[in-house]
């Protein structure tokens, strides 16, 4: 068991032929370094180009932003307006609604107000119950009540004070 591979004989002579063609293989040699700079002018220009961008958007922006301000004041205004008008036309709906008005406009048109009892119409049947009566002019009601007397006592006789005068010449105050 002693013997050896003839491969192992073999390698201390081959060993240092194989090294040194590594050696020649693997040589490492100085490369000048070059610098290379990025071109700049693209880079510039795209960074440019992004900033004029953005303070054109801004411009935009603030621009239809006021716009928008003024569109909401005049809207503010018609809105005003608008609710100014409606208030006037209810307060002539009511001056048109008043009693008052109503019943004096048919007055003018030759309607009275009936003092006699008027008859009940039952919708289900048909039938008028009660005695009505047509209303004539002479049973018209005055549309303004007189308003009321005051009494008596709330009226007292006027005292009257006789005096004289510093000449002595006789006055009345009441």
């Amino acid at each position: 068991m002693s013997s050896t591979s003839p491969l192992r004989n073999r390698l201390p002579y081959v060993a240092p032929r194989i090294a040194q063609a590594a050696l020649e293989r693997a040589r490492l040699t100085v490369v000048p370094r070059r610098r290379t700079r990025a071109p700049r002018v693209p880079f510039v220009t795209f960074v440019s180009v992004i900033l004029l961008g953005g303070v054109i958007g801004l411009l935009m922006f603030n621009t239809s932003m006021q716009q928008a301000s003024f569109r909401e004041t005049a809207l503010q205004k018609q809105a005003t307006d608008l609710g100014a008008q409606q208030e006037a036309l209810e307060m002539d709906l009511q001056a048109l609604n008043d009693p008052a008005r109503v019943a004096a406009a048919a007055e003018k048109l030759g309607m009275v107000m009936p003092t006699t009892g008027a008859g009940v119409l039952h919708l289900g049947s048909g039938k008028v119950s009660g005695d009505p009566q047509p209303a004539s002019g002479a049973d018209r009601l005055p549309l303004e009540q007189p308003g009321p007397q005051r009494p008596a006592e709330l009226d007292p006789p006027p005292v009257r004070v006789k005096a004289q005068l510093a000449d002595g010449a006789p006055a009345t105050v009441q």
